[in-house]
């Protein structure tokens, strides 16, 4: 790594810090071409409203952001995980990102369609995501699927970690049904009461590496990160016997150091997986459909209704199950209109939508006067 010039202490114990908060070739260049002698970079390892957490390894302090990332809608806005260019302890700017995780912002069950306007950024750099589901009444194939699509709409790598495995006598056939609906994708099943299962995880936590983790309240993720450092460094809290729901006990979003060498990312419970963009991201999570989709009779089938559809007559002979069908159809829906939405006025989308209601009625209409 080229250190001439960082305006920074360029000792090797200091790079050796950055290293292991996951500094690498990619900031180095950009830090180089962005940088100046009264700046030098830092990791964001916390968010508190308007205050973040920065480091560079050895200690962390409390920074806050400049007047121009506040104000410049074109800037990025740190979130936990960015690398940033600290001028003392104010954040100038941040550096551009390898990835970002993110989805719609939560809330918008009050809109017009449903579906969200703004993107909401949950961590940036990160090497590997955690789905973190547990084997007991938080188990839900269809949540998992959409979880996969996210992920993958962001270009990242999934894993999917079955927390509560003790609890659960029928593990293995909740793996199996899991590994049916996640294709080629890493799967682990964990237990609170032996490392069953932790040894396997370590291997995404190798230095340098950042996973972040997503999942329902009550999951398992706190007690999962508490787990692998060896000691309490995050709250956790029982799930409810009544209704099976979890508390948000992690209601912020801290880049915790582990002793393996890596950085986890625990996010606080998600109750909305939406959607913000379209990146091809149910083609991977859904390869089985596509694939299928191939060999329908008209290019533009929907799935729907067309005669000749291959993947209707998969659904009804077994191929695949209804639900599998069903919620890729409800994401491609979801996706098609998100999509069209970044991409068109608003006032535009909208038109097309109901003109498009008003011609399956008027379909409707004609087949029942026939």
């Amino acid at each position: 790594m080229n250190t001439a010039n960082t305006g920074i202490n360029n000792s090797s114990s200091m790079f050796q810090s950055l290293a292991r908060l996951g500094w690498t070739e990619h900031f180095q260049k950009h830090f180089e071409l962005l940088s100046n002698d009264n700046t030098a970079p830092a990791r964001v390892v916390g968010v508190r409203r308007n205050r973040f957490n920065v480091s560079r390894g050895e200690k962390v302090w409390m920074a806050t952001v400049s007047g121009r990332l506040i104000h410049h809608v074109n800037d990025l806005y740190p979130v936990t995980g960015d690398w940033v260019l600290l001028s003392d302890t104010v954040i100038t700017r941040v550096l551009p990102r390898k990835n970002v995780l993110s989805r719609g912002a939560a809330g918008s069950a009050g809109t017009n369609n449903g579906l969200p306007t703004r993107e909401q950024m949950i961590a940036a750099n990160i090497d590997t995501v955690f789905i973190v589901c547990g084997l007991d009444r938080d188990f839900n194939l269809r949540r998992i699927e959409r979880y996969l699509t996210l992920v993958y709409n962001c270009g990242l790598n999934p894993v999917i970690v079955l927390t509560k495995e003790d609890l659960c006598p029928e593990s293995e056939q909740f793996a199996e049904k899991v590994e049916s609906v996640a294709y080629g994708v890493p799967l682990h099943l964990v237990s609170v009461l032996d490392d069953n299962g932790l040894t396997c995880l370590e291997q995404y936590l190798s230095h340098g590496q950042t996973v972040t983790m997503i999942g329902s309240s009550g999951a398992g993720k706190s007690t999962l990160v508490n787990r692998l450092s060896g000691k309490e460094v995050q709250v956790t809290a029982t799930v409810s016997e009544s209704v099976g729901k979890g508390r948000h006990t992690t209601t912020t979003r801290d880049l915790i150091m582990m002793p393996q060498g890596g950085m986890i990312i625990d996010n606080p419970g998600i109750r909305e997986i939406a959607f913000y963009d379209d990146d091809g991201g149910i083609d991977i999570a859904f390869p089985d459909i596509e694939e299928l989709a191939r060999e329908c009779k008209f290019s533009d089938c929907s799935h729907m209704h067309e005669p000749g559809c291959r993947v209707i007559h998969a659904a009804t002979s077994g191929e695949i199950t209804p639900g599998r069908l069903e919620s890729y159809r409800k994401m491609k829906r979801e996706l098609a209109y998100v999509y069209q939405r970044r991409h068109k006025s608003a006032d535009r989308v909208e038109k097309e939508r109901w003109k498009g209601i008003a011609l399956k009625i008027k379909a409707i209409n004609k087949r029942k006067n026939r």
